[in-house]
């Protein structure tokens, strides 16, 4: 049975690839399970400092698994059993990105739809190739897209994500960028090569800086804007403590190159 995820890390950067490039990489209960595996993994790994999300084949990511989907209709009450299982375990998948200490860059090709679109919206920062298609197209077979509804409504003004929703309207990469759903396209022939040197970039920087910094960034934005402040200048605070940081700003003001132990 192959494996639904790969991993190959590349010095600090990790690269996890959907690899069910026959079903176009569609969130089967199983797949699910083994990107949440994987985080799992990834969360504990120090040496990790940033992760790029990306799919074998044409397309990154379709959604859920229909035919599963429709196999569990059968019975009534197993059905609704086996849609919350598979919803919760989808949330709980999703909401591992934001709470993963390392930056998660996605790296899209083809179409990402329904929760295909949701899994990018989640990921903290997208690189899309030229000619990547985006939708939340559920509306067509009678199904809104609730649940991708969530991180698409965080990642996009309200307005955009409920046009994309409620006329199932697919957007090109472009038309994505501007709306912030990902913040660079690129050549195909360039999509990995380009998310691998933004995720390098991100490991350069210190570790320990980066991660506070990422769960700094999501506690505000659930704030008003004191409480907001509060939560930042409390992360602030804390980051300027580190012995590293002191030497950072030291070897600024002397215009030299911090020596941060266990950089590199």
């Amino acid at each position: 049975m192959q494996d639904l995820v790969l991993r190959n890390d590349t010095g600090h950067v990790a690269r996890l690839t959907l690899n069910a490039p026959d079903r176009f990489n569609v969130l089967s209960l199983g797949m699910i399970d083994a990107v949440a595996d994987a985080f799992r993994q990834i969360e504990t790994d120090d040496a990790i400092r940033a992760v790029i999300l990306s799919a074998a084949g044409k397309a990154f990511c379709v959604g859920h698994d229909l035919r599963q989907m429709q196999a569990a209709r059968d019975d009534d009450d197993a059905g609704r059993a086996s849609f919350d299982i598979l919803f919760d375990r989808c949330a709980g998948m999703m909401q591992m990105i934001p709470a993963l200490p390392q930056p998660v860059i996605a790296q899209v090709q083809g179409v990402a739809t329904a929760a295909g679109c949701q899994l990018v919206a989640a990921c903290d920062l997208a690189l899309a190739a030229k000619g990547a298609r985006f939708g939340v197209n559920g509306v067509d077979i009678g199904l809104f897209c609730s649940t991708p509804m969530v991180a698409l409504s965080r990642a996009i003004a309200p307005r955009a994500a409920f046009e994309m929703l409620v006329t199932g309207d697919f957007i090109d990469a472009d038309r994505a960028c501007q709306l912030g759903l990902v913040n660079r396209v690129v050549p195909a022939t360039d999509l990995a090569d380009q998310a691998m040197q933004l995720a390098q970039q991100i490991a350069r920087k210190l570790p320990q800086a980066v991660r506070m910094g990422k769960r700094a960034f999501y506690e505000q934005l659930g704030l008003d804007l004191p409480d907001a402040y509060r939560s930042a200048s409390g992360a602030i605070c804390e980051n300027l403590m580190l012995p590293e940081t002191d030497e950072g700003i030291a070897a600024f003001l002397e215009k030299r190159q911090p020596s941060w132990a266990g950089k590199d």
